[in-house]
């Protein structure tokens, strides 16, 4: 079920429900652009415009990040749970290595690619890759590797590219890459690699993440978490505001 938050789509899926209908659009080679909606995601939106059309015109825009979870509910949007873009990943390369599906991984250092390509198929026995492509290359290039994509045929791609790199190379070429499932995967290759580890779960579940990120990137992740996390802070009060003051209008009328 799809709902708007702050002018936003968001789907009511769970992390199962999600890789199913991923399943299916590998299955009936339909095709399905995935983005995992969080904070930082959210608010940036309001001033880039290739990220607010990536966004709106996805297929499923997942909810990554407690602080949506929480600010959904908070407006009354039954949000069942977070499904981070990672799990959601790793949830679908075993299925791949169950069903014999051929993931494409695009994107990060070729260091890291290849360490997260090992350690995926140490992981998933069977896990069989199409193919793979680091995520440094020039807009010369894009032609050449979007066709070396399009000759593997691969079943998904995940995408691993700073915004707004990815935006721009999937409004270009989403609807000529004939893949039926396309995921934006922001750091999860550098996860799956092992090169940065997530946090706990109790830091993850109670909406802590980001603290454990700026932790251990703090001069890289400290001021976009605070800075986006303020502006989302205001955004929810001003829409929780609204909605009461709508609420109390309605019941005064009655």
């Amino acid at each position: 079920m799809r709902k708007e938050f702050l002018g936003v789509p968001i789907d009511l899926l769970t992390l199962e429900q999600t890789a199913v209908r991923a399943v299916d659009a590998m299955l009936l080679r339909k095709p399905t652009h995935h983005v995992a909606l969080n904070v930082a995601k959210l608010v940036n939106m309001r001033r880039n415009d290739e990220l607010r059309r990536d966004v709106n015109e996805s297929h499923i825009v997942g909810i990554d990040g407690m602080g949506i979870v929480w600010g959904a509910r908070a407006l009354g949007i039954d949000v069942p749970e977070r499904v981070s873009g990672v799990d959601l990943m790793e949830r679908l390369l075993e299925v791949c290595s169950q069903l014999e599906f051929r993931p494409y991984f695009l994107g990060a250092r070729q260091d890291v690619l290849e360490r997260a390509i090992v350690n995926a198929a140490g992981r998933w026995p069977g896990l069989t890759f199409a193919g793979s492509r680091n995520g440094y290359f020039s807009a010369g290039e894009e032609e050449n590797i979007v066709e070396e994509i399009r000759a593997t045929k691969p079943d998904c791609l995940f995408i691993a590219m700073p915004t707004p790199h990815k935006e721009r190379f999937l409004r270009k070429h989403r609807d000529t890459l004939n893949i039926p499932f396309i995921m934006g995967v922001g750091g999860s290759f550098d996860v799956l690699a092992g090169h940065v580890s997530r946090a706990p779960g109790k830091m993850q579940r109670a909406g802590l993440e980001w603290l454990y990120r700026v932790y251990q990137e703090p001069r890289r992740m400290w001021w976009r978490y605070a800075n986006t996390n303020v502006v989302f802070a205001g955004l929810l009060a001003r829409a929780w505001i609204a909605q009461r003051m709508r609420g109390r209008r309605i019941a005064n009328a009655n």
